[in-house]
Order: C-alpha cells, then structure tokens, then sequence
C-alpha cells in the first residue's frame, strides 16, 4: 500500500504516502464535509501503519473508534465511485485524550517545557511583560529551580519581585507592575482550566506514535469541544505539541510513509493576533519538520486563515465548499482557485461555490512533487462511524487503552515553590541564629536586651570599652557574617546555574530540547 484513497473523479484520486509529509490543507464552509474529510485520512494513515494526531472539536470524530453501521446513502456513494467491492465498515485503534482529563487520559506538560515564548502568547502579554517572563526563566534556569506547574511560576514571580533591583542590574529593568499584570493574567488562566495543562507526569510524545498489535497506526484523538472554549490555549497546546515534535524526533529524509500525521483543526486560532515573529517561527518548524517524517494538516474554513508563507508549503489540498456573499468571501474564493494547477475543462472559482455535501476539489502531490491537475471529486464515505462514541463506550475505550494508568495520575515533586519555601525557612532560621547570637553578645557586654516583645531590659553592668565601640564592632562582625553567608549562596547559584545553563537548551518555539 503506497496510497491513500480519497475518492473519486473519474478516476482514482489518492494521495501518496511518500509525499504525504509535505504536508496539506482542507477548506470549507461550516457543513460541507471537512470533518469526514479528515476522517477518511486518518482511517487511511492509520491503515498504512502510520500513527495520527487530531482535536475532535465537535465530538463527532470520537466515533472513528467504532465500526460504521450501513446506511443507504453511504452505499451509495461507494458505488457511485465503483469503490463497492473495497468498501467495509470496521474500527480503527484510537486513544482518547483530555487536557481536562474528563473524555480521555490527561494531556499534560511543564512549565519549563513551554517555555516563556508560548506562554507569553497563553498569557496574552505584552513586549515588556514578555521581556520580565523571559528573564525569570533565565534567572530559574540559572539558579536550577525547576518550573514545573503554576504555583512554581506564582512562586518565582514573588522572588523576582522581592529581588527586582538587584536583577535590573544583572538582566534589564524588572517592573514591579509588569510583575503585577503577569500574576493577574494567570488569575484568568487559571479560571479557564489552564492549570490542568501543567504538571507531571509530562506528556512523553512518542505516546503519540504507537502501532497498534495488528500494524494499523493508532489514532489520538483530542477531545476539544470543551478546550474550545479557551482558543489561546486550544492553540498553545497544538503550537506547543508541534514544537516537542520538531524538537525530539531525529532527521529521516524522506521516508516511504510519515511517522507522524498531524491534523490541526480550527487552524485560524493558531495564527489569529500571533505577533510576526512566533508566525515566523512556526513557519520555520512547518519547512523543517517534514524532515522528521512528520506532516502536518490544516483543517479551517477559509484559506486566508493560513499565513502565505505557510500556505505555499501545503501541498496537498482538498477543498470543499466556500460561500461568496461577502466581498472577503469572494477573495478567498479567487485565493483558493488561484492555489490550484489549472484543469483546462473546470472553472474552479466557480466550482468552488458549487459543490455540494461530500464534494471536494481535490489535487495533490505526484511523481516529483508536483501537483496534480485539480480534480472536482466524491469523497468516498468513511469505514468507522459517522457520529461520537457514547459516554459508555468511550469509558471503556479509556480502561483498555494501552496506556491506562500512565498519565491518570498527577504527581507534585520537589520544584521551585517547594526550594524557595525552603530557602525561605533556612534564611528565616539564619535570622533568628543572628538575633540569638546578638543578645547574648549584648548580655556579655551589659547593653540593654530586647526582649520578644520589644522592651528593653535594664543595663546592670558596664562594657570597659566605650558602648560605642561595642556597638561598631557587633556591626561590623554582622556585616561581616551577611556578606560572608550572602557570598556563599551567590557563589553556589552560580555555580549551580553555570552547570544547568549547559544542560538547558531552548528551541525554535522556546521548548526544552532534550538529550543535551
């Protein structure tokens, strides 16, 4: 098996396994088919041995885990296509995922993991709030502290603010109100359920790329009806899963099948109000990532919604119905006709508006890479089931899953809040040392000895030396204690931070890399 099945023209339209890493786009008005579409390629890729990704944003993807049940109409269409004696209803292996871990195992990853570049882009920050979030991870990486949830990156907000003079000195102006506005963005990511998406244990992304027992790749399906809700997180997730993707997987070429499909459905939320450079970036993942073996698929209903410069690195299109009632419609249109290799016996701008339910134009790569002549095609009707699994089904499709147990638990290690409260406590312990000491040094000499409460006791005794005297040289045994102990501590931060700086190194969209 070297292809995949989409439909009919005439003729068999199919899309090659080994070009299918360069990528592909599907388009289409609300309704015209694009979820069957992107069910009829994952049923496809999941048969070649090839794992898959997608975010079921409705719910109704979830059913490509069950067997299809025979209905007139999808009969039809197979033999409408002469695609009769191929066609079978069967279920395909999937896992379910949740980053609410309600319809599925829990999808999770760390802060440090993220990195302060997507995160400023959860957080919705501004150039200079992004410049004080970059410095904290700067001075966590420096000083070893592990960012693993929010209640770490709360915690090392407060130390960065108690220290705000000291690191605008070493690292740039550090604002107290910057600081101010960060912790109340988290405020609002945290009411929007976005701290189930850090913590541990982090997602391992060759979870993702498992074979299935009888060969079949699995499919992971995302469920998103509720993510949706929250689109800057729905769209972080995925930038940040891409990211992992790019980052750990080695370089293969061009194999004979992708090791990966990704399919990004609703795909406007990732580039809507992105600042150019993070568009930059993810256009420079996009050319580099097929490489790995991985193709990523943007499922949205307008082509417009897809930047230019990553829209040219599609290369394989399907596209189902636009509408042109509005001036923005009729530019897409002609955008979407124009992105196509000419068919001298179709007028594609105007098929566009025409195809029905079912029906796409579809063209994609052959031979060297070049597009096929775009084609007006029946999609052929998908073998899994048209509609969402039952809560009863997908329960049980949770329990046997193969990874049961690996993520369903959540687990809290010694991290940052846990090491600042430690430090904390020993500089707290350090202090009161200090005081000890000073009130016995006071009792020694006679000076008056404050009590917890803040009274003085009497003087009973004389110092032979001048009290001022006594008073300069506790002082100056104080100070020189402070700046003794304070020297330590810096000289073991830096320490610290020298060896950890070596082992943490950033990528393309600010994740970790690993294996440094």
């Amino acid at each position: 098996m070297d292809r995949i099945y989409i439909g009919g023209s005439g003729k068999d339209e199919t899309l090659l396994l080994k070009l299918a890493n360069r990528h592909g786009l599907i388009t289409g008005a609300t309704g015209t088919g694009k979820t069957v579409s992107l069910q009829i390629l994952a049923e496809g890729f999941s048969n070649a041995g090839v794992p898959v990704f997608c975010a079921d944003i409705k719910g109704d993807l979830s059913g490509i885990a069950k067997a299809g049940v025979e209905k007139d109409f999808l009969e039809k269409r197979a033999k409408d296509i002469g695609f009769s004696k191929k066609y079978k209803y069967e279920a395909f292996p999937s896992v379910f995922w949740d980053l609410y871990g309600e319809q599925g195992h829990p999808v999770r990853t760390t802060v440090s993991e993220v990195g302060p570049l997507l995160l400023a882009r959860l957080l919705e920050l501004n150039d200079t709030q992004e410049g004080v979030l970059n410095i904290l991870f700067e001075l966590a990486d420096d000083e070893g502290l592990l960012l693993l949830d929010l209640k770490d990156l709360r915690a090392m907000l407060a130390h960065v603010s108690d220290r705000a003079a000291e690191l605008s000195r070493l690292y740039g102006n550090v604002s107290k109100a910057s600081i101010g506005a960060i912790q109340r963005r988290l405020l609002v990511l945290e009411r929007q359920g976005g701290d189930h998406l850090f913590g541990e244990p982090a997602l391992n992304i060759r979870d993702f790329m498992r074979i299935a027992p009888d060969g079949r790749g699995m499919i992971n399906v995302l469920a998103a009806d509720k993510l949706m809700n929250s689109p800057k997180l729905y769209s972080v997730f995925l930038l940040w899963l891409l990211s992992e993707l790019f980052e750990e997987l080695p370089e293969v070429g061009d194999p004979e099948k992708p090791k990966l499909v990704f399919f990004f459905d609703e795909a406007h939320l990732l580039f809507n109000d992105a600042p150019k450079a993070l568009i930059e970036k993810v256009e420079q993942v996009v050319r580099l990532i097929r490489s790995k073996g991985v193709g990523v698929y943007f499922v949205t209903q307008n082509p417009l919604d897809v930047p230019e410069t990553i829209l040219a690195q599609l290369g394989n299109r399907v596209q189902h119905a636009l509408r042109a009632f509005t001036p923005r419609d009729q530019k897409a249109v002609r955008a979407a006709a124009e992105t196509f290799r000419p068919n001298p016996d179709l007028n594609t701008e105007r098929v566009i508006t025409e195809l029905g339910v079912g029906e796409a134009l579809v063209s994609t790569l052959e031979g060297k890479g070049i597009p096929s002549v775009v084609q007006r095609t029946l999609v052929r009707p998908p073998s899994s089931r048209l509609g969402p699994v039952t809560k009863a089904e997908r329960r049980e499709l949770i329990q046997t899953s193969p990874i049961f147990g690996v993520y369903d638990r959540s687990r809290d290690r010694h991290s940052a809040y846990e090491m600042l409260a430690q430090r904390a406590e020993e500089e707290l312990r350090q202090e009161e040392k200090q005081r000890e000491a000073e009130e016995r040094q006071a009792e020694k000499y006679g000076e008056p000895r404050k009590t917890r409460s803040g009274f003085q006791l009497p003087d009973f005794g004389r110092d032979d030396r001048p009290r001022s005297a006594s008073r300069k040289a506790s002082s100056k045994r104080r100070r020189s204690r402070d700046s003794v102990l304070e020297a330590g501590m810096k000289s073991a931060a830096r320490s610290l931070g020298s060896s950890l700086g070596r082992a943490l190194v950033r990528g393309l969209l600010g994740s970790l890399k690993r294996g440094f």
